[in-house]
């Protein structure tokens, strides 16, 4: 009885006052719309924060060299000048490194904490996107953009390594979406803003050099001459350029500042590449690494330069899967005065300048990551604007592929259901080295042979494509895009397991474990630092480098007081049939020049590991070791 009269209260008070009841329901509605904030930092916290730890451990390379050269810093407190092997290394400036070096003093030294910095990154990018997205288009279209970014091919591709770009993506949209609030003529604080962008030009020159001031400028100017606002007064007076500047000098100055004076000569601005020649830090860093590198002259030529048509097309795959709502992006409106359309413009502007830049110069794939939140943006826009039945159709596509690859995936599995998987991976792969240089350049290595291996991925892969293809027959379109999103989260996280398999092969871990197990002796690495860098960074060991005066360590090599790390192949003989215990770092490439060298009864195996080998001059003997050391054969 009482329930009843409850219950016919609450009717008549929504009789009496229907538009109680209606406030209630979007009260509701607006508390969970207040929340999906969460989603897209939550995606890529999954994708990328889940991939951080090791293994796969650190790969050689640029892996291996970052988190070395912010331990030295760390080690040696000198936080101006990089340094690898006791060499100067003026390649990047140091901001990634001081990043790192505090993930080190906070967590220790180790790969994951060197991960750390690109991994955040990688997370705040995405969560920035998302804000952006909201303040311009709405909180739907926020959340689309930044889910877009967060399970796109790309950004998980180049947030395995750590290269700069990831950090100097985050500086250079703070600065974009800092610009757009400056300028928009709603905004009560536009200095604030104004000086959040310039404080972002300067950490992005601190990341990456100069570039990271010339893309995002080059761009607002591109915007602000398409909207016709260039030369008006009101426009400067929002954006502060003496601010800017004072800014820009107390951030980015001094580091530039005090490296220079450190390693002199000052000013040389000459354009000739004599690789003997040593001219200081000004003429490496500014003009070899900005001025010869733009124009695709840069000593040393360690690096190329793909196609220009297939530099373009590959961002259908780096933006994949929502590479296909691309289409969609003339049908956006770029021309009105709302703030929707002038970010659409600004994203354009953005984007096209990023691209435009490096289509000019070297062109390598990751080298167009800050133009992937522009991206994003007026992807998320299309998705979010697009009609239920143009959104199954997109959908529709993305399963269709997820439905091939499925059944590629089985083949697979079922072609290679009875080959063996002896070893490593190492020993089924092919070889092509010339398309190292690519992102994607070891995919071509894989064999029937090699795919057995990976078994547990394929299976993980496998299912995602299936989640991706279920997309197809739901009714929904909204419900096919939250599984393209799980297919995506599941699929590099299959990459990240393969990744695992790989380790032997991308990375040289197993070797500096040995060594650290193994009885003092002097480390030798045969080829350029880089070749063998992850040894370096799990040993923490200074090393010989036999034959490695090249590439990114020659130029340092020939500054005063330099160390003498560098050996040819008489003193390598020299020493390693001396008494004196060694190391040795080497693939198997080398194997019959260094027994040429030195002969079979000096080369003993400590451990071999993806095709690479720890090798030292004497016997291992009165340890666990001794097991593993033998005379050294090649099959």
């Amino acid at each position: 009885m009482v329930q009843q009269t409850r219950e016919r209260t609450r009717n008549a008070c929504a009789v009496i006052s229907p538009a109680a009841s209606e406030d209630g329901r979007i009260r509701e509605a607006h508390t969970a719309d207040k929340w999906l904030w969460v989603i897209p930092i939550a995606v890529a916290s999954v994708v990328f924060a889940g991939t951080m730890v090791a293994p796969p451990h650190l790969m050689d390379d640029v892996d291996g060299v970052q988190a070395q050269i912010a331990r030295n810093m760390l080690v040696s407190g000198d936080w101006i000048t990089p340094r690898l092997n006791g060499i100067v290394d003026f390649e990047k400036p140091p901001l990634l490194y001081w990043m790192i070096a505090l993930c080190y003093s906070v967590f220790g030294v180790s790969d994951w904490a060197a991960r750390l910095p690109v991994v955040g990154s990688a997370v705040a990018l995405c969560a920035l996107v998302s804000q952006i997205g909201t303040w311009a288009f709405g909180r739907k279209t926020g959340v689309i953009a930044g889910v877009c970014l967060a399970t796109s091919v790309g950004l998980f591709i180049f947030s395995r390594v750590q290269f700069h770009d990831i950090p100097l993506t985050l500086a250079m949209s703070i600065a974009m979406w800092a610009a757009l609030r400056a300028l928009d003529r709603d905004e009560q604080r536009p200095r604030v803003w104004a000086g959040l962008g310039w404080a972002s030009l300067a950490i992005g020159i601190l990341i990456k050099g100069l570039i990271g001031f010339v893309l995002p400028v080059a761009a607002i100017l591109l915007f602000l001459a398409s909207t016709g606002r260039l030369l008006e007064r009101a426009t400067w007076q929002r954006l502060c350029p003496g601010l800017g500047v004072l800014i820009l000098v107390i951030l980015a100055g001094p580091w530039h500042i005090l490296a220079m004076w450190q390693h002199p000569p000052y000013l040389d601005f000459s354009l000739d590449t004599e690789p003997v020649r040593y001219r200081g830090f000004f003429w490496f860093y500014l003009v070899n690494e900005h001025v010869l590198r733009f124009l695709n002259l840069r000593y040393p030529r360690d690096y190329s330069s793909i196609p220009l048509i297939q530099f373009l097309l590959l961002h259908l795959v780096w933006l994949f899967p929502w590479s296909v709502y691309s289409v969609g992006l003339r049908q956006l409106d770029y021309s009105g005065q709302d703030r929707a359309s002038r970010t659409r413009l600004l994203a354009a502007c953005w984007a096209g300048t990023v691209v435009l830049f490096f289509c000019i110069s070297t062109r390598l794939e990751y080298y167009t990551l800050p133009a992937y939140p522009a991206i994003a943006l007026l992807l998320g826009s299309a998705i979010a604007s697009a009609s239920e039945r143009v959104q199954k159709q997109r959908t529709r596509v993305v399963s269709g592929v997820a439905a091939l690859g499925l059944v590629a995936i089985l083949a697979i599995l079922i072609a290679g259901r009875n080959t063996s998987t002896p070893g490593d991976l190492t020993s089924a792969l092919d070889k092509n080295p010339a398309l190292y240089t690519m992102a994607l350049g070891h995919v071509w290595d894989l064999t029937i042979e090699a795919l057995a291996y990976l078994r547990l991925p394929l299976l993980l892969a496998a299912l995602a494509c299936l989640i991706g293809a279920a997309g197809m027959f739901m009714r929904r379109a909204s419900h096919a895009t939250v599984a393209i999103v799980v297919m995506m989260v599941v699929f590099f996280h299959a990459a990240r397991t393969a990744l695992i398999t790989f380790d032997p092969h991308m990375g040289s871990h197993a070797l500096a474990a040995a060594l650290k197990d193994s009885p003092p002796g002097q480390l030798i690495v045969d080829d350029q630092y880089f070749a063998f860098s992850s040894v370096l960074f799990y040993s923490n060991q200074p090393a010989k480098l036999l034959n490695g005066r090249v590439t990114n360590l020659e130029y340092g090599s020939y500054a005063p007081g330099a160390p003498n790390v560098f050996i040819d192949d008489p003193e390598f003989r020299r020493l390693w049939l001396g008494d004196v215990r060694h190391y040795l770092v080497s693939s198997e490439d080398a194997v019959q020049r260094l027994e040429s060298l030195v002969g079979k009864d000096r080369l003993h195996v400590v451990v071999a590991s993806g095709g690479k080998f720890l090798i030292t001059n004497l016997v291992i003997g009165g340890s666990t070791i001794r097991k593993q050391t033998r005379k050294f054969t090649w099959r």
